[in-house]
């Protein structure tokens, strides 16, 4: 069935109008040749035969059902309950986009309203919005805000180096050419007393991760500190987390930050290639107007029913282009739903297990690796799910024999945005990794270091 909007006579009167006398025409000064150039197509295929060759095609492919994962660096394999996807694939949620006529939207909206409360509750912030497009666009969007709450004034931002290497990226991507400064993450410090000697007088915000990148944890008496002494030369503090952590761990809205973000991909989204993710992105009531993205709140309607609209946000953020204080006036709403599924599946004490799970699964992957000869862990501060793991031999190299020997996806090489490390492993171990995948780790690293791929550095020579 083919639909055609417009008529023969629709289109005969827009050629007339630009003076051409048919379609043909308007590819003119496209050279002949070049034109309607012959195509070497295969022979037309029935439904059923392209289904098969695309299965086929498919079936080629190794997905983390078929293999032990223990890759994670921002994007996480966790248990997804059922109820999600059942929720995200009802047509009313699946189709709908702009829920700008809050009369035939009620169902977008509660939804978003659900998962903005959701995500305020588990950050410790007052307010979140309905969202970002993912966890790097969040931060560079927090650091524009920071921006604007200081009315342009200020023109410096500290950035941490542990902060995720793609949300540093994109962050430099989206603030090119505004003309403020970018500095903190050029050097290998993570201590926090290190940001503090550059945070001044013109410092907008202070950007650290809570567990940072490396997988390391701050506790909330080192954060409380590092707000308060950033708050003291006027600056924000932007808090980038992971939402699962945030299941054990003391919120940052709890230890002052005045923006927090996350990748909001591990509730309940799947680990695809690319996305698409989401952006978590909360903040002080009193920031609210300065805030990107949409804000829904709960209100009621002439004859005193609950009912919700889109609030407090300014429409010039959406209207006006170059003059507006963000380019985000879309957002992830189905992103958002299944988080919103998701943490309402879960509860509170679903949450605490996972990331109880998190925490006590890594931690037995870092007591066996540490005993094998010829790895290290390297940092001395407590972690979540992540640790890093000085190795033998090049990471890449590991991580084609595990792959290839023992089908195994090992972990990120940080030999491509942490150099000074050397021959350093992110491990990243999840609820979803049993006690067997990891013992097959083990047993795995036991072997690759004992065919001797390599002469390998000791960490006493790295470090």
């Amino acid at each position: 069935m083919r639909f055609t909007p417009n008529t023969p006579d629709d289109r005969r009167v827009m050629l007339e109008t630009i003076g051409v006398a048919q379609v043909a025409d308007l590819f003119a000064d496209i050279p002949a040749a070049y034109r309607f150039p012959a195509l070497d197509l295969p022979r037309p295929l029935t439904e059923m035969e392209v289904m098969t060759e695309l299965q086929a095609l498919a079936d080629e492919n190794l997905h983390l059902g078929q293999v032990a994962s223990f890759l994670g660096a921002g994007a996480y394999r966790h248990f997804t309950p059922s109820v999600v996807d059942m929720v995200i694939s009802r047509s009313e949620f699946y189709t709908a986009y702009t829920p700008y006529q809050p009369e035939i939207s009620q169902g977008t909206l509660q939804a978003a309203f659900e998962y903005q409360s959701m995500v305020a509750a588990l950050t410790g912030m007052d307010v979140a919005n309905a969202s970002h497009y993912d966890g790097a666009t969040a931060v560079a969007e927090a650091v524009i805000m920071a921006i604007n709450v200081q009315r342009q004034k200020r023109r410096k931002i500290v950035i941490s180096p542990t902060l995720h290497p793609m949300y540093r990226a994109v962050t430099r991507t989206y603030t090119q050419g505004m003309d403020f400064t970018l500095c903190g993450d050029e050097n290998h410090n993570s201590d926090f007393h290190a940001l503090l000697g550059l945070c001044d007088s013109d410092t907008a915000a202070v950007v650290v991760q809570n567990p940072d990148f490396l997988g390391q944890l701050h506790s909330a008496e080192e954060l409380r500190d590092l707000a308060a002494a950033v708050h003291a030369q006027g600056a924000l503090l932007i808090v980038a987390t992971d939402p699962i952590a945030l299941g054990l761990f003391t919120p940052p809205g709890h230890y002052g930050a005045d923006i927090v973000t996350a990748e909001g991909q591990s509730l309940g989204n799947s680990l695809s290639f690319g996305g698409p993710y989401l952006g978590i992105f909360a903040f002080r009531e009193d920031l609210a107007r300065k805030s990107s993205g949409r804000l829904v709140g709960e209100t009621v309607d002439a004859n005193g029913a609950c009912g919700f609209v889109l609030t407090l946000s300014a429409r010039e953020q959406h209207i006006r282009r170059g003059k507006a204080t963000s380019n985000i006036c879309t957002n992830q709403a189905l992103n958002a739903l299944a988080a919103a599924t998701y943490l309402a599946a879960m509860g509170k004490h679903g949450l605490h297990r996972v990331a109880e799970l998190c925490w006590h699964k890594a931690h037995y992957a870092a007591v066996r690796i540490a005993e094998l000869p010829g790895y290290a862990l390297v940092g001395d501060k407590p972690f979540f799910k992540e640790f890093v793991v000085h190795c033998p031999l090049p990471v890449a190299e590991i991580n084609s024999y595990l792959l290839e020997e023992f089908g195994i996806v090992g972990g990120y090489d940080l030999s491509q945005d942490y150099p000074h490390l050397g021959q350093a492993m992110l491990l990243c171990v999840t609820e979803m990794n049993t006690a067997d995948e990891i013992d097959d780790l083990v047993d795995a690293l036991a072997e690759i270091n004992q065919t001797s791929l390599g002469d390998a550095l000791s960490p006493e020579e790295v470090f």
